[in-house]
């Protein structure tokens, strides 16, 4: 039987002796343990290390070699001569040593810094999201509050009224949510109403905004600058004095909102601007034939005509009556002329003209005087300022007290004389009527209550009254004991 050739290149064990272990000669002795050999990756795949390379590096046709199947795994793995050398640690290459730059001392510095940056960012982050949640959180008020913040307040001041007050719980959130925003130049003192659970950032708002208490305060039409003035000193809102009483005539009568911490003097001055502002234009609106020359006659007219009336539906037939007598030469006959001559600038007499009165000279008495006073008996408002300008086209020159708190008015002097008997028997009316009246009221009431006619020809108006003193200021003028011994209105006299 023939013997099979086996494949080339391969061996049975027995046949295949190894490169590194050639068969012994008989007889001959075994070779001495040779020295241990250490091997590196490197060594074991270049075959620096001499005639005996490791296994993994010999041919795969040798006995005991690699498989053909062997995986890239298998050929870098170390395959040491003897049990020997398998004991001993594989030697490892050290790692490379980090470079001189990567060891300067301001490489070292310059990442210990951008650590930090790093960190503080993060931080600040944190923070500036958790600042956030409560800059826009509900506050702690309970309800809408006012709350004054003072001149030459910073930041921080303001942070603590603020916290006083209730407002906020958190003041450093509130400073730097003025920081974040960019809003601390914009920060205003004054007075300031914040609402219930207002959050910082509303609180903020509402200072940078400016959004200010609006404070008021009126001054009704015919009022004197002396009654002005007193009104002025009775706010506390207002602060400082008033160095001098302002000419009559100068203030605009009228409702002024102001801000906590505005003076008086300014709000003299604000009335005094805004009357020259309405005495202008109305001035350039006049009727073509006024028998006025200044703008300060204009001025003294509207003041008569402010205290003859207060119905609004008078006014330019008072005004009429009054530049109708100028046209013609006639005295003006004005009770509140007679008044002013006699109080000033008090405004009021307190009682009925006496008919001594009438006939006592001073420089504003129109029934004694031609023409229009010196100068004005109240300060006008811009309705009777514009009545002034433009009477109604009428030929009246007469008007009295209808007894019902307005005038009747009259062309001619026996029509006048009509209605001043007419206004004798409504008052001799009511006074008939007086003693069942007073039965049904107390002491009291009778003491303070005051006959019309006297009540109408005191001619003042009251600080603290409406805007327009609804009574009428041409009754028959009587002295105080008898309504029977009054003579008759000296308005209706001929000159």
């Amino acid at each position: 039987m023939t013997e099979s050739n086996p494949p080339p290149n391969r061996r049975t064990p027995a046949e295949a002796p190894s490169r590194a272990n050639p068969p012994r000669a008989a007889g001959a002795k075994p070779s001495p343990i040779p020295p241990p050999v250490s091997y590196s990756r490197d060594t074991a795949g270049s075959g620096a290390s001499g005639s005996n390379p490791p296994r993994s590096a010999q041919p795969a046709n040798g006995a005991g070699g690699a498989s053909v199947d062997a995986t890239p795994s298998d050929s870098k793995r170390l395959a040491p001569r003897s049990p020997r050398s398998a004991l001993e640690p594989d030697t490892i290459d050290m790692p490379p040593r980090r470079s001189k730059t990567a060891r300067h001392p301001l490489v070292i510095i310059g990442n210990a810094i951008l650590s930090l940056f790093v960190l503080l960012a993060i931080a600040a982050g944190v923070a500036l999201y958790a600042g956030n949640q409560r800059f826009d959180a509900p506050g702690p008020l309970a309800q809408d509050k006012v709350v004054s913040i003072p001149h030459g307040s910073g930041i921080r001041d303001i942070a603590d009224v603020l916290q006083r007050e209730g407002v906020i719980d958190q003041p450093w959130v509130f400073i730097g949510g003025v920081f974040v925003l960019k809003a601390r130049e914009d920060l205003k003192a004054g007075e300031y109403q914040f609402a219930a659970h207002a959050s910082i950032r509303d609180a903020v708002a509402t200072i940078v905004d400016g959004k200010v208490v609006a404070h008021q305060i009126s001054f009704p039409e015919g009022l004197t600058s002396e009654q002005i003035v007193a009104r002025l000193l009775e706010d506390d809102v207002l602060t400082g004095n008033i160095k001098e009483i302002p000419r009559e005539g100068t203030l605009l009568p009228d409702t002024y909102n102001f801000t906590r911490g505005v003076t008086r003097e300014q709000m003299i001055q604000r009335m005094q601007a805004a009357q020259q502002r309405v005495l202008k234009d109305i001035w350039d609106h006049r009727a073509a034939d006024l028998p006025l020359k200044t703008p300060d006659q204009l001025v003294v007219l509207a003041s008569l005509i402010e205290k003859e009336t207060g119905k609004p539906d008078e006014r330019s037939r008072v005004a009429a009556v009054f530049v109708n007598r100028l046209k013609q030469k006639m005295r003006l006959q004005s009770d509140p002329t007679i008044i002013y001559g006699l109080v000033g600038g008090k405004g009021t007499l307190g009682r009925p003209i006496m008919k001594s009165e009438i006939e006592q000279p001073t420089p504003y008495n129109t029934y004694l005087i031609d023409g229009l006073p010196p100068g004005p008996i109240s300060n006008p408002g811009r309705a009777s300022l514009e009545a002034a300008a433009n009477p109604a086209r009428t030929r009246e020159l007469y008007f009295v007290a209808d007894g019902t708190g307005g005038h009747v008015f009259a062309e001619t002097y026996d029509q006048h004389q009509k209605n001043v008997a007419r206004l004798r028997s409504i008052e001799s009316d009511r006074k008939d009527q007086a003693p069942l009246d007073a039965t049904a009221q107390p002491p009291a009431a009778q003491a303070n209550q005051v006959a019309p006619a006297a009540a109408a020809a005191t001619n003042s108006a009251t600080p603290g009254a409406p805007t327009h003193h609804p009574a009428p200021h041409h009754p028959p003028v009587s002295t105080p004991n008898t309504a029977q011994t009054a003579a008759p209105s000296l308005k209706g006299t001929q000159q």
